[in-house]
């Protein structure tokens, strides 16, 4: 079997991470399948784990999200190609073979409202419902996603499969070292966006602040984004440096701050699945978060919730975690057992079953 996949973003933030841990164990675990990786070369350079003896590389580079991808994908995917593989919905709508994709969240359909331009919400409106109707399977990375999917675009929900996102094990290898900030703080790692609810969480620290010694970091990207909260920018600078941005940082870095946050907040409205609250549960490290989108289905028992629309009871889930030695115990205990349940090989063993299942002639 020839199987094409778009690893164009495989340095992106969650599907990035999503492509450079999946791709490479399906890879492994379909040994006499062919596969054509179709990306920037120096940036499949770059990750080892893209070298496999049954791997081919395609440069391929149009922007994500343009009509030009559309173009460079029809002309590039090999023609004795017989599954693709769209690791986002935008999947080449001119390529007539079966065609598998990974659908991580319907925000541009759900929040329209945050996608710039008209143009890019008429393109994601129409890949979404073209895929639900073309697709032979789809791949969604919680249930959330699914229902999401189905209640914006339709389709046949018996060619959708829920697959979970795996929790790396270098996030389980993190210890206690040297602490990245002076003073003791409360933890969000993300990019500075609307759905991120950042603006409430500012808002909760707002209450907090005279009763803590703790400072809030935000880890993660706040510039370059269309879609990026300006006011969270300007209104952070009102704490006089108890709030503090990092900007992007290496997973080194985001793990020490991980290990040495004493909760990590997590306060999105919307999530198709949520790395970081796994990631910090992997790193011994207690979450209080969002009861809102997949939050609730991926962190279990395993965190405290709050509603994200109420920076009072943000406020008081923050101050009972940060209060209570026996409560904090207990989510660093469940937090673990939890995040174990993630894993990338369960994901890629289930994923491979889907690509068989897909070249198996149909009876």
């Amino acid at each position: 079997m020839r199987i094409a996949i778009d690893v164009r973003m495989m340095w992106s933030s969650g599907i990035g991470s999503y492509i450079r841990n999946l791709v490479p164990r399906v890879l492994a675990l379909r040994p006499d399948d062919a596969f054509y990786l179709l990306g920037r070369p120096a940036e499949m350079e770059g990750w080892e784990g893209l070298r496999k003896p049954n791997a081919q590389w395609i440069a391929a580079s149009a922007p994500i999200y343009s009509l030009s991808e559309q173009w460079e994908m029809a002309r590039k995917v090999p023609k004795d190609t017989e599954i693709f593989w769209a690791p986002h919905y935008n999947f080449p709508v001119l390529w007539g073979g079966k065609l598998l994709a990974t659908v991580h969240d319907a925000f541009h359909l759900s929040r329209p409202q945050f996608t710039s331009g008209f143009h890019k919400r008429l393109y994601a409106k129409f890949m979404f419902h073209r895929l639900t109707r073309r697709a032979d399977s789809i791949l969604c990375v919680s249930q959330f996603t699914k229902g999401e999917l189905l209640r914006l675009a339709g389709g046949n929900p018996g060619r959708m499969r829920v697959i979970h996102n795996g929790v790396d094990d270098f996030w389980f290898e993190a210890k206690k070292g040297e602490n990245p900030h002076p003073k003791p703080f409360l933890l969000f790692v993300g990019n500075v966006k609307p759905n991120k609810n950042l603006g409430r969480l500012l808002r909760a620290f707002d209450l907090l602040k005279e009763n803590t010694p703790h400072d809030l970091i935000i880890v993660g990207q706040k510039e370059g984004f269309v879609t990026g909260d300006r006011e969270v920018l300007r209104r952070a600078e009102s704490f006089g440096g108890r709030v503090q941005f990092t900007g992007l940082l290496e997973a080194e870095q985001v793990r020490r701050y991980y290990a040495s946050a004493d909760l990590l907040v997590f306060p999105s409205l919307y999530e198709g699945f949520g790395f970081p609250p796994m990631e910090a549960m992997a790193c011994g490290t207690p979450v209080v978060c969002s009861n809102a989108a997949s939050l609730p289905e991926v962190c279990g028992d395993a965190a405290l919730y709050f509603d994200p629309f109420e920076p009072t009871d943000m406020a008081e889930k923050i101050g009972k975690v940060l209060s209570e030695l026996p409560l904090q115990k207990e989510l660093v205990r469940k937090g673990l057992e939890r995040a174990k349940t993630f894993t990338w090989e369960r994901a890629a063993a289930e994923t491979a079953n889907v690509l068989k299942e897909l070249s198996s002639p149909k009876p």
